[in-house]
């Protein structure tokens, strides 16, 4: 089972960081959001339709032999896929000719995890913020159900409050990319931080199903916001040359925050006895992050930086 779950780790970093890639690779600055935004969206709706798909197999054969056809199958049809899949290297390589190399143009990967950590703060700004944000992924998909279900609500009720959270940050995401396009990165992700955290904090100051999964829309909407717009800010501040290592970089440290988060969430359920501090500790953790990022950060969108002479 550990073996199985380290190979899916595996296949996430070479597809879905890879497909990332390679969309930007082929997208004209002005459209990073828009791009970004509509390839999570898509991955995410894979994620549910696949969970769908395997829950009504293994509903009329063996959980394991449905899994196991399930994997065959989605595989079998990547695999035929790959005739129609071309190469997007060349369109970055023509890209960062056009933009001039120099410095900038001949990073190594070990520099680039140094610039995109704590060497360049715009983009470690970026990199902490996707740490921070994963937060409130762990809180909702561990704490609140054992939350919600403590406080009175059914299963089902428990399911509708979390799936609300999942279907309007997943839906949004083809709005909010396209915002990011015409009013800039920085505020939608500054604000995506806080409305995100304001939605966590929302949980403990009311009762009630609609309550709550008005709560967790509050937190859909600030993820939405934020998703897909702190991976298009990297991608705008990266050279095209190291832009895939920048990508990959940036989802190492964004996907480190479910561990990191976890820790947290634990270790404060732990030493208060309680579950609620463990969402203050995510709200709070949210608005000093989203605090950062206002202050190290920057506009970073193309057309808005040749506006104001950048």
């Amino acid at each position: 089972m550990v073996l199985a779950t380290v190979l899916l780790g595996v296949q996430q970093g070479l597809t879905w960081s890879m497909t990332q890639t390679s969309q930007l690779d082929l997208t004209r600055p002005d459209q990073r959001g828009v791009t970004i935004g509509l390839n999570e969206f898509a991955g995410y709706a894979g994620v549910a339709l696949g969970g769908l798909g395997t829950a009504y197999l293994a509903g009329g054969m063996d959980p394991r032999q449905a899994l196991l056809l399930f994997g065959l199958t989605v595989a079998a049809l990547a695999l035929l896929d790959l005739r129609r899949v071309q190469d997007t290297l060349p369109w970055a390589q023509q890209e960062a000719a056009r933009q001039g190399g120099g410095e900038s143009g001949s990073l190594g990967t070990r520099q680039v995890f140094w610039r995109m950590s704590w060497g360049d703060r715009r983009l470690a700004a970026l990199s902490q913020a996707g740490l921070v944000e994963k937060f409130v992924d762990a809180l909702v998909w561990v704490f609140y159900p054992v939350f919600l279900y403590g406080a009175g609500l059914s299963l089902p009720e428990v399911g509708w409050v979390t799936g609300v959270y999942g279907v309007v940050w997943g839906v949004s995401q083809l709005l909010t990319g396209r915002l990011s396009d015409r009013v800039g990165r920085q505020w939608p992700n500054v604000l995506g931080m806080w409305v995100c955290g304001l939605g966590v904090a929302l949980m403990l100051l009311g009762t009630g199903l609609a309550w709550w999964s008005f709560a967790a829309a509050v937190s859909g909407l600030g993820m939405a916001l934020l998703y897909p717009n702190l991976s298009a800010a990297v991608a705008d501040l990266a050279h095209p040359s190291w832009r895939g290592s920048a990508i990959g970089i940036y989802r190492f440290w964004r996907d480190l925050g479910y561990s990191v988060g976890a820790l947290g969430l634990g270790l404060t359920a732990s030493v208060t006895g309680q579950l609620a501090p463990a969402f203050w500790f995510v709200a709070g953790a949210m608005f000093l992050s989203g605090l950062v990022l206002l202050v190290w950060g920057e506009e970073s969108h193309p057309r808005l930086r040749a506006a104001s002479g950048e």
